[in-house]
């Protein structure tokens, strides 16, 4: 399973994230996105109209490599304080073509994250990392999921 149950709960929850791309002059480019995760293949769908005349998919054509961010605050802190969540998920892009598209008034055209590694934190039950990470980081877990 690519996402612990979770992280599956959050993403599931929260269908807006932010997109990171690599531009023609190789500087990254930022984008709202909404999304869907395929739970059994571990696959993030991203859609939108007319995807195809898009920056975001012009500079994955040319650079599948992306990050992808979903986060929030939480309206309870941590047991040390914090209230910011949430999940990165860096991976590659695969072009794929839908018929019918995800919604109606979305293109055919989709793209299809594959993790290869997730960053997430302050998901699920918290489990402090001890004095062997400094306390900003403590609620963190970062995996290599690549297959």
């Amino acid at each position: 399973m690519t996402f612990t149950d979770a992280e599956l709960e959050y993403l599931t929850k929260h269908p807006l994230g932010r997109l990171a791309t690599i531009g023609p002059d190789g500087a990254p480019q930022a984008h709202p996105v909404a999304f869907w995760v395929n739970p059994d293949s571990g696959i993030i769908e991203i859609g939108g109209p007319e995807l195809s005349k898009s920056q975001k998919f012009r500079n994955v054509k040319a650079d599948p490599r992306v990050s992808f961010v979903v986060d929030d605050q939480a309206e309870t802190p941590n047991p040390i304080g914090q209230t910011g969540r949430g999940i990165e998920i860096r991976g590659r892009i695969e072009i794929v073509s839908q018929d019918p598209p995800l919604i109606p008034g979305f293109s055919h055209e989709t793209l299809h994250l594959h993790p290869h590694r997730i960053i997430s934190w302050n998901i699920g039950e918290f489990v402090p990392a001890g004095s062997a990470r400094p306390a900003h980081l403590q609620g963190y877990n970062s995996r290599d999921v690549s297959r």
